[in-house]
């Protein structure tokens, strides 16, 4: 919904909250279901509301617990029945500096202040420790924002005494127990309130009258900020960035000007905002975000532009070019169907309002910000949150190269005739074990990001797969594969928990870099042998339908399940016995370990 992007009208969504949420609720979208619960150190009514159309936008149909006012605390550390009744898939917990308890004052000892420091250090840890050991679901922490006012000026900063050198430092903690604790995020407050004005954020009218810990107009972008960081953990983020290039990318048009005519570099100020612009995309890179091009021009002058000697990107930064003729809705749907990724998991950047209005009617899904103004360029794309980082793994570092490797792959398809040569040629080697601590983080992740080939669509938080790590009554597989074009990296998971002489799989999903190539199989056969080892006869499966599954819909009879039960939602139930399997896989030499 328009009115819900970023830059958004904080106003307008605040009078309009109601119809706005009616407006989503009646759009027809399939949503995730996600109960969240809100601990509050100051009044949180308005934020949930908004926190809730700004969910419902991105997918998540959220469920909420909302704590008492300034009760967080208490909630934490002795949740009642309803709260553990509620059993929440993310514990937010909402403070502010308002709830700093015990600042420090002048007549305070260094002794005194350090005190203090870990009285309110502590109190937190333990708060974060008592959420995890009760819930274990992640929590998102807000950090502190600065104080409206500075009791010495400039030497509040670094004076011990200072409330702003205080605040600094309890920031620091939080940020140590979150690179210590993969489920715990952090909602930069800081930066948000600094973002949006401190003195209209803090604005003592808003404390004073309402107990709220910033301005009313404030909450959306409060709001948003949290949402961000849900919905990259349920997986909802962005994939791939497409770009135009004449007037996106560098300025003027390269077809008329020619490439020495084109604005981009160090030369004047709209050239260097063109080329921070293009030095900002080539950081996305480093995400793991797909860089591609959609722009109507002549390849070759495209390409000419893209080699421009004082632009930052190169041809080879894109994973696909599509400069031609064509209408930009047709570009960025084939974009979609050759990287393999739901057309909803694409930005488009274009300059033209006339082209964005197409590629939005057109596209269901994909993300078309307003690009007004190369100045604004960076500020769109980084403040709208579509690739908001919650998790990172070194499969995020190569994944531009892995999609690289995939045009390679596509293109050697091409010229071979029967499609059993050429998963031959590709001399491919699958690493199919049980769980690794070195790629749980990526096992989550998978878990949480793939869509299409995911045949029950069952997310992990980090700490629930530990819980299934740790556990003897799973049979837990990773997949990698690699061919001679490269490492794919981990891109399968399956996890089956044992029932006596069943076995039930809880998940079974696939990233699509590799579907078509026999790894569904290698790992079947991976599966039965481990089960076979632990005097596991059946193989019971579940396939639950979504709006992105359906290719999986008969998976389990193409591997020969036989479908046992269906309702009439769609859900199916399937079973295999085991006890005289034969192996499946023709082409994935299948090993424990590559060396």
């Amino acid at each position: 919904m328009k009115e819900l992007e970023y830059p958004f009208d904080a106003g307008y969504i605040i009078n309009k909250k109601k119809s706005i949420k009616k407006a989503l609720k009646a759009d027809g979208t399939t949503r995730i279901k996600k109960k969240i619960a809100v601990l509050g150190g100051s009044t949180t009514a308005n934020i949930i509301s908004i926190l809730e159309l700004f969910l419902l936008n991105y997918g998540i149909e959220p469920e909420f617990y909302e704590s008492e006012y300034a009760q967080y605390w208490q909630d934490a550390m002795f949740p009642d029945e309803h709260l553990m009744n509620f059993n929440p898939d993310i514990v937010f917990i909402h403070t502010s500096n308002r709830n700093i308890t015990n600042y420090p004052v002048m007549t305070d000892s260094a002794e005194d202040v350090e005190a203090k420091f870990n009285a309110e250090a502590q109190k937190f840890h333990v708060m974060w420790e008592s959420v995890k050991e009760k819930f274990h679901c992640p929590i998102i922490q807000n950090n502190f924002e600065m104080p409206l006012y500075r009791l010495l000026g400039n030497r509040d900063a670094w004076d011990i005494h200072g409330r702003t050198n205080f605040i600094t430092r309890l920031n620091d903690y939080i940020y140590s127990y979150a690179r210590e604790n993969e489920s715990f995020y952090v909602n930069d407050l800081n930066f948000i309130s600094a973002d949006y004005g401190l003195k209209e954020w803090s604005n003592p009218l808003f404390w004073n009258m309402y107990k709220y810990a910033m301005c009313f107009e404030a909450i959306p972008s409060f709001s948003f900020s949290v949402a961000n960081i849900i919905k990259s953990i349920f997986g909802k983020n962005k994939k791939a960035l497409a770009l135009d290039l004449d007037n996106t990318l560098w300025g003027g048009v390269v077809g008329d000007d020619g490439v020495d005519g084109i604005e981009i570099g160090q030369e004047t100020g709209v050239s260097q905002s063109y080329y921070e612009f293009q030095s900002y995309v080539k950081e996305l890179k480093q995400l793991g975000i797909v860089l591609t091009v959609c722009s109507k021009n002549d390849h070759e002058n495209a390409i000419a532009g893209l080699n421009h000697p004082e632009g930052a990107l190169k041809p080879d930064d894109f994973i696909i070019i599509k400069a031609n003729w064509e209408n930009k809705d047709r570009n960025i749907a084939e974009t979609a169907l050759e990287l393999n990724i739901g057309q909803d998991a694409i930005v488009f950047a274009d300059d033209n309002p006339a082209e964005r209005a197409i590629v939005s009617a057109q596209i269901a899904g994909c993300a078309v910000p307003e690009m007004e103004g190369v100045e604004n360029y960076i500020n769109i794309i980084d403040r709208s949150g579509f690739f908001e980082v919650t998790s990172f793994s070194d499969d995020d570092l190569k994944r531009n190269e892995m999609y690289k490797k995939n045009v390679l792959r596509n293109q050697q398809l091409a010229s071979f005739g029967d499609y059993g040569e050429y998963l031959k040629s590709l001399e491919m080697t699958g690493e199919i074990a049980d769980f690794k601590p070195v790629y749980i983080a990526r096992i989550t992740q998978l878990t949480n990001k793939s869509n299409q080939f995911n045949v029950t669509t069952k997310r992990y938080t980090p700490a629930e797969m530990e819980q299934v790590f740790e556990s003897d009554e799973y049979i837990r597989l990773y997949g990698k594969l690699i061919d001679k074009f490269g490492d794919n990296g981990v891109v399968s998971v399956v996890i089956g928990k044992k029932d006596g002489n069943n076995l039930n799989i809880d998940l079974w999903l696939m990233s699509c870099r590799v579907l078509k190539r026999d790894m569904e199989l290698a790992m079947l056969d991976k599966l039965v042998e481990k089960a076979k080892a632990q005097g596991i006869e059946k193989l019971t499966g579940y396939y639950y339908p979504t709006a992105k599954n359906n290719m999986v819909r008969e998976l389990y009879g193409t591997f020969g399940f036989t479908k046992t039960k269906e309702d009439e939602e769609g859900n199916t139930v399937w079973e295999l016995d085991i006890t005289s399997y034969e192996n499946k896989n023709k082409y994935i030499n299948v090993v424990e370990e590559i060396n």
